[in-house]
């Protein structure tokens, strides 16, 4: 029986829906029997044994470095400080990597893989080359452009790529140029270009039909803004805050708006009146209630996918796995508030598109909804042309590829 091994970094949620994502169709190519290994750590390694609760022996704990959480996603000075010192019961970075990649070895020899794939996960890349073990690395990111307050963390950026360039292939996860929405995050040096492939974006499945929720129900006939709020919990957080900075200006008294919290928590589920009461969703869908506000902790998929066809734009942390689904898959505009410098470049490559606008400033959030509104037709236009060319499938031309590996090694 073949085995693959899957590595997925535990810093954000992008990686885990790619990789899982990516698994629903493996079997669809590999025709062999297989089985697969998962790695990760805290909230995705809790995802997977939610998600496989029969598989647990093959769902390993492995404690893969990440940054210290800040109050506006990762904290740099504190991360920095942990290169060498213990940070929020991290210990040191130096014996976290020896650590992990030790831990990443003795699964190694273990299980034996066939096939290595990794979303994020560098020392994965390192180990798979060392043995000859062919692997993918998957990514939106390969030194990207920095702005002059990170200047400092470009030579990060250097041993980053050096590391990524050891895969076997490199698999970006958007559209082939002139359409890769992560062209900004790209600069591909000679020796590794023959090496990438463009797969395209890991759009989710087909949603299947199914009876409308008292939320579908409360937002249908309504202009409304999407407001999500993503990624692990100080981004998350550090969102929210901008955003209720910006619902409390006096220009947002009549914007109707929905929020994602992506929490799955039914307590944060509410409905905000114009008349400045709280209801529950199906109390405000009884009394017919005219809402300007709903809180929402965690929206299915069907949900989830009717909010973004009947929503007006998008607002967004810059987030590329959701940037793609908005933009290419329902050719709606994005407003983008950005946290890293990987969203940055995200939001600015859309802007320059006229696909969204970047913001940074309260007043800017206000300025673009207004801008979106009254050009309207025109955004309509330009994300019409690029849905076009956007590629939905990476998922299934990922599969083929470690396919096509699996059948050379033979």
């Amino acid at each position: 029986m073949l085995k693959i091994g899957e590595f997925i970094y535990p810093w954000g949620s992008g990686h885990y829906s790619r990789m899982m994502r990516l698994n629903e169709v493996l079997g669809d190519h590999i025709k062999e029997e297989f089985e697969v290994h998962f790695s990760s750590k805290d909230h995705v390694y809790e995802k997977l044994l939610k998600k496989f609760p029969e598989q647990k022996e093959k769902i390993h704990e492995i404690l893969m470095p990440t940054p210290i959480d800040g109050k506006f996603g990762p904290s740099v000075t504190m991360s920095l400080m942990n290169l060498l010192l213990p940070i929020s019961k991290n210990p040191p970075l130096v014996r976290q990597i020896a650590n992990y990649l030790k831990e990443e070895r003795k699964l190694y020899n273990k299980e034996r893989f066939d096939l290595v794939i990794n979303d994020g996960d560098m020392g994965s890349n390192i180990i798979a080359k060392n043995r000859n073990i062919p692997s993918l690395f998957i990514t939106n990111q390969f030194r990207p452009k920095l702005y002059n307050s990170r200047a400092y963390l470009y030579p990060s950026l250097i041993f980053v790529a050096k590391q990524i360039a050891k895969a076997t292939k490199i698999l970006v996860a958007d559209s082939p140029p002139p359409y890769t929405m992560c062209e900004y995050n790209l600069n591909l040096t000679d020796d590794v270009k023959e090496k990438v492939v463009y797969v395209g974006h890991f759009t989710g499945k087909q949603i299947k039909n199914e009876e409308k929720t008292d939320l579908e129900k409360l937002v249908e006939n309504n202009e409304f803004g999407y407001w999500m709020r993503t990624g692990n919990k100080s981004t998350n957080d550090g969102t929210g805050q901008r955003y209720e900075k910006v619902f409390h200006q006096d220009n947002m008294r009549n914007e109707k708006r929905i929020i994602s919290h992506a929490r799955n928590d039914p307590n944060i589920d509410s409905v905000i009146g114009k008349n400045g009461n709280k209801y529950s969703v199906s109390e405000a869908l009884d009394k017919k209630v005219d809402w300007i506000q709903i809180d929402i902790g965690f929206l299915s998929e069907h949900e989830k996918d009717t909010i973004l066809n009947l929503c007006k734009y998008a607002v967004v942390n810059g987030s590329h796995t959701v940037m793609g689904e908005i933009m290419g898959g329902k050719s709606k505009p994005i407003i983008g508030i950005p946290i890293y410098d990987e969203h940055t470049n995200n939001i600015l490559w859309a802007q320059e598109k006229n696909l969204g606008i970047l913001a940074t400033k309260t007043t800017q959030v206000i300025d673009a909804i207004y801008k979106i509104k009254n050009n309207y037709e025109e955004f309509e236009g330009n994300l019409d042309e690029f849905s076009k060319k956007f590629v939905p499938n990476g998922a299934e031309n990922s599969a083929k590829i470690a396919a096509e590996i699996l059948e050379e090694k033979r």
